[in-house]
């Protein structure tokens, strides 16, 4: 794999604070690591009603934690006004969701082993029996319903508790249009259907031609269908988590 991306690049889209990991690991692989991240993660303009909901955690008996994102935003906050209730159990969607929760002393924390989503937490066997289960899901605003819906359909009571907003952020698309004429972008990374849109209107109408004929690696299908809708011509579907991402990558980049 080292070989067939020396001397080209990898986009990473993800917001700033999530893309470590996966750059290492394409480091590591022999790529380049090219950061231009489609979403921010802005703090809320009013978080009195997330402070109200931390402060009746004691009400609960599951959270979860959609991204690292929500655990950097609301972890933090929580430990400065309290600490975690001990019968409290916690949720992530994935492996970042979890190192992330692990780094502020929480454990035995409930995940997907296989592929890394709503759909695959709510498969998971904690999640068939919640009737009566008091859950609060902390996220960004506007998330997906999904989680929430499907677990309010299995009988649990549900509590939203925002804790960042999302922002189209800013950086100077000039490099990457450079980079793409001189043919050192191998491959796009996308893990979000808006982070999507968001590159899209970033790059303008002078990066859509260069976007649309490069490889595109994604972790759902949702990404993949809009990513077709755009017209980009090569979509790679792939299992959610960075060490699946990069063998998509290493078995993209390798193919005739």
């Amino acid at each position: 794999m080292s070989g067939a991306l020396a001397g080209r690049g990898v986009v990473i889209t993800r917001p700033a604070g999530e893309a470590q990991r996966l750059a290492d690991l394409i480091r590591e692989a022999g790529g380049e690591p090219l950061l231009y991240p489609a979403i921010e993660i802005l703090p809320l303009a009013d978080a009195s009603a997330l402070d109200a909901v931390i402060d009746a955690l004691d009400d609960f008996d599951l959270a979860i934690f959609v991204s690292p994102s929500a655990v950097a935003q609301a972890m933090p906050r929580i430990t400065a006004r309290r600490a975690l209730p001990a019968t409290l159990r916690c949720a992530a969607i994935g492996p970042g969701g979890v190192r992330a929760l692990q780094r502020f002393g929480v454990k035995d924390v409930i995940a997907p082993q296989v592929r890394y989503d709503s759909e695959a937490l709510l498969a998971s066997a904690y999640m068939q029996q919640v009737r009566g289960l008091r859950t609060v899901i902390f996220r960004g605003e506007g998330g997906r319903e999904l989680l929430g819906e499907t677990l309010v359909a299995r009988g649990a009571a549900v509590t939203y508790a925002a804790c960042y907003r999302r922002g189209k952020p800013a950086w100077d698309a000039a490099p990457l249009l450079l980079a793409w004429r001189r043919n050192r972008v191998a491959a796009i990374i996308f893990t979000s259907s808006e982070g999507l849109r968001h590159f899209c209107a970033h790059v303008g109408e002078a990066g859509l031609p260069w976007l649309r004929q490069t490889p595109m690696i994604v972790p759902h299908p949702r990404i993949a269908a809009v990513a077709r809708e755009l017209g980009v011509t090569r979509v790679v579907e792939s299992v959610s988590g960075d060490e699946a991402l990069v063998r998509a990558l290493g078995s993209l980049v390798m193919a005739p």
